[in-house]
């Protein structure tokens, strides 16, 4: 090695050295950019209109017509009160809309497959297509809301959870689109697919505030965050424990804040997407960056998620002060295949409480041994302060490719108090590590005897 080159390398390790600190003024300007959702002193009552909270007759021709009064007064507040409203079919918002569910309140959604036709313009696992309406849907809106401390129940446990079993052809026919580039107007699914509609998406809307409710019984992923952007999520809670009940999905979305949730979920926590294969590649303009998840509460299959459909790319994500409560599967997990391409870079993350993990850090490119042809790019990932009581499988891993290594990892003060493995690091340059202990800690060397 020539010294020129020596002293670029040298340089580089110490530069990432220095950068891996948390950056907290990048989280304070990312917060600073996030504008709240304005909404006009407009209010509706869906009681007085006629809808009752018997939990049994059909709300959502009230509901419809107060989100129509809304737009007809350019916005306003539907106040929900105290009762259970049952509802045949989805919520559609329109913009400047606060839908306030009071305490005591639930909405309560029927699981008739049929009452959310006709489809409409979605995404399904990182594709593109039409389906079954979500059941809270925004497409293309600004200023939008959705708070109080009442209750979305999704009713996700019966019909829709029967889909499951049956999703293989809807599931593979999509996938088979997204790599051959069929054109929108022909990804048509909905009846005979069996792709379970989201609970809440936001899809192409701007200025967010999803605050204090309680979301239960999701049929697919809870709350997706759909090429959006300026998103505030915080003290809301689940118990949602369905199939693939994803508690938020940020999927090309850029400045989002998640703050004092609860999670209780039957999949990921957080999962942060972008786009899967070739069409995630596509769409290489629109990252998902810029996600700050801070002072929440674990509690499901794994913690915080990067992937797997992550092909336009995930970078700046910030997570800070969060702790389990109770077992998940991975603490901090990030995973990508050679499907996928794209990239995962400039990963923070600091102050994290862990019970008891199967993996507690685990980042790797290979994910299920899958593809070819696009690996992706994993690099300036730091993880510092972060304790977990017990590993049952691997406290750390790291697996890249031999020709596409992971790169820059920085490792700073994690304690890890029993771990089967400890660390298990393939194809990875430019890991730094300091003050890492997994298992019981080292004190002085015996003297010999």
């Amino acid at each position: 090695m020539n010294i020129r080159l020596l002293f670029f390398v040298l340089f580089s390790v110490v530069a990432f050295a220095q950068e891996n600190d948390f950056p907290t003024a990048k989280v304070n300007s990312i917060i600073n950019d996030i504008q709240l959702p304005k909404i006009t002193s407009y209010q509706i009552n869906v009681a007085k209109l006629g809808a009752k909270g018997d939990s049994v007759s059909n709300s959502k021709p009230f509901f419809d017509k107060a989100m129509a009064l809304c737009k007809k007064n350019n916005g306003g507040t539907i106040v929900v009160p105290k009762g259970v409203y049952f509802l045949k079919g989805p919520i559609h918002f329109v913009s400047n809309v606060n839908l306030k569910i009071e305490k005591g309140a639930k909405i309560k959604f029927s699981d008739t497959p049929e009452d959310y036709l006709p489809m409409v313009l979605t995404s399904w696992e990182g594709t593109m297509l039409y389906n079954y309406s979500p059941l809270i849907y925004a497409y293309d809106c600004t200023n939008i809301a959705l708070t109080g401390e009442g209750t979305i129940d999704g009713e996700g446990g019966k019909t829709w959870k029967s889909f499951k079993a049956q999703e293989g052809k809807g599931k593979e026919l999509s996938r088979e689109m997204n790599h051959n580039g069929v054109s929108l107007k022909d990804r048509k699914f909905g009846t005979g697919y069996f792709l379970r509609p989201q609970m809440i998406q936001f899809f192409n809307c701007k200025n967010i505030l999803v605050e204090n409710i309680r979301i239960e019984n999701s049929p697919f992923w809870c709350l997706h965050l759909l090429k959006s952007e300026s998103i505030t999520i915080r003290g809301i809670s689940y118990k949602s424990l369905n199939y693939n009940n994803d508690g938020i999905d940020p999927e090309y979305a850029k400045n989002v804040l998640i703050e004092n949730v609860t999670f209780n979920n039957g999949d990921d926590n957080v999962a942060i997407k972008a786009g899967r294969d070739h069409e995630g590649r596509a769409n290489a303009a629109t990252p998902s960056e810029n996600i700050i998840i801070r002072n929440c509460n674990f509690k499901g299959l794994h913690g915080v998620v990067i992937g797997s459909e992550m092909s336009a790319g995930v970078k700046n994500v910030f997570v800070e002060n969060c702790k389990t409560v109770g077992y998940l599967k991975r603490g901090i997990y990030l995973k990508t295949n050679a499907d996928r391409g794209g990239f995962i870079k400039n990963i923070f993350v600091r102050n994290i409480q862990l019970d008891e993990v199967e993996d507690c850090l685990y980042i790797t490119a290979n994910y299920h041994g899958e593809g070819k042809g696009y690996q992706s790019e994993i690099s300036n990932v730091s993880f510092s302060d972060i304790s977990c009581n017990k590993a049952s499988a691997s406290g750390i891993v790291i697996q890249g490719f031999a020709d596409k290594k992971i790169k820059n990892i920085s490792l700073n003060n994690i304690e890890i108090k029993r771990a089967k493995n400890a660390i298990s690091s393939t194809n990875a340059e430019n890991v730094l590590m300091n003050e890492v202990f997994i298992g019981e800690k080292a004190t002085v060397p015996s003297a010999a005897k």
